[in-house]
C-alpha cells in the first residue's frame, strides 16, 4: 500500500508531493523524463518550422512582406499628406505611408503579390554582388514568376520565358519588362480603386465614424427694391 502512495502522491494527503517522488525515482531515473521533454520540445520546433515553410510556399495572404510595417496607425497620417497621394501613382509610391496604405488595400483584394514583386525588383537592382544577385534572382523567379509559384504575378508567356532563359546567369535588367507590366497594371487598375476605397477615404477624413460631410455653399445674386444687387447664401 505504501508503494501505491508513493506512485500516486496525490492520494497521500500527509506526504508532500516532491518527497514521494524522490523516494520512488533515483537520479538516473529522473534523467529519462528530462530527455523525453527535450525530445518533445525539439519535435514541436520542427513542426512549427515545417508549418512556417508551408505557409510561405502556399502564398498565404497573411504573409507579411519585409517591406511592410506590421502595424500602421492611420492616425499618424495627416489628411493633407494623404491627399498628395492622389496627384499621381508615382507620388503615392514615394511616401512610405502611402506605400503601406496601398499594400494594405491590395491585401483586401488578394493581390498584394504585385507590390511585393515590384519592391523585390527595386531591391534586386541595387545588388552589386554577383553571388547575391544570382540568389535573389532565383528567389524572385521561384516566388513570383514560374508557373504555380506561390505568389505568381500576372505577366504574359513571352516575358516569363525570357526570364527563364537567363535565370542561371541573370543581369540587373532581367526582371525589368515584368516589373514594368506589373507596375502598369497597378497604376491603371488598382490605383484608381484605391483612391475610392474606404481605406483612403478614412485617411483623407472624407469618410469614417463621426465624420460629417459638408457641401459647398453657393451665393446667388438678387436685387432689392432699389435695384441694388445683393448676395444671398443658399445651400445645395
Amino acid at each position: 500500500m505504501e508503494t501505491l502512495l508513493f506512485l500516486f502522491p496525490q492520494f497521500n494527503y500527509m506526504a508532500p508531493k516532491e518527497e514521494a517522488y524522490f523516494k520512488m525515482f533515483g537520479p538516473e531515473d529522473l534523467q529519462a523524463p528530462k530527455m523525453k521533454d527535450d525530445t518533445s520540445r525539439q519535435k514541436d520546433k520542427e513542426r512549427k518550422s515545417r508549418l512556417s515553410l508551408f505557409l510561405t510556399k502556399s502564398g498565404s495572404h497573411e504573409n507579411v512582406s519585409p517591406h511592410k510595417k506590421t502595424n500602421t496607425t492611420s492616425s499618424n497620417i495627416s489628411p493633407e499628406a494623404a491627399l498628395q497621394w492622389s496627384d499621381s501613382f508615382e507620388e503615392l509610391l514615394k511616401h512610405s505611408d502611402g506605400l503601406e496604405s496601398f499594400s494594405q488595400f491590395l491585401r483586401t483584394e488578394f493581390s498584394e503579390e504585385n507590390i511585393e514583386f515590384w519592391l523585390a525588383c527595386e531591391e534586386y537592382k541595387t545588388i552589386d554582388s554577383e553571388t547575391k544577385l544570382l540568389s535573389k534572382a532565383k528567389y524572385i523567379y521561384t516566388v513570383y514568376i514560374e508557373s504555380e509559384a506561390p505568389k505568381e504575378v500576372n505577366i504574359d508567356y513571352n516575358t516569363k520565358m525570357a526570364i527563364q532563359k537567363v535565370i542561371e546567369q541573370p543581369t540587373k535588367s532581367c526582371f525589368e519588362a515584368a516589373q514594368m507590366k506589373v507596375y502598369s497594371l497597378m497604376k491603371k487598375d488598382s490605383y484608381p480603386r484605391f483612391l475610392n476605397s474606404d481605406i483612403y477615404m478614412r485617411l483623407t477624413r472624407r469618410k469614417g465614424p463621426g465624420t460629417t460631410m459638408f457641401r459647398r455653399r453657393s451665393r446667388s445674386c438678387v436685387f432689392n427694391d432699389r435695384g441694388e444687387a445683393t448676395t444671398e447664401p443658399s445651400a445645395w
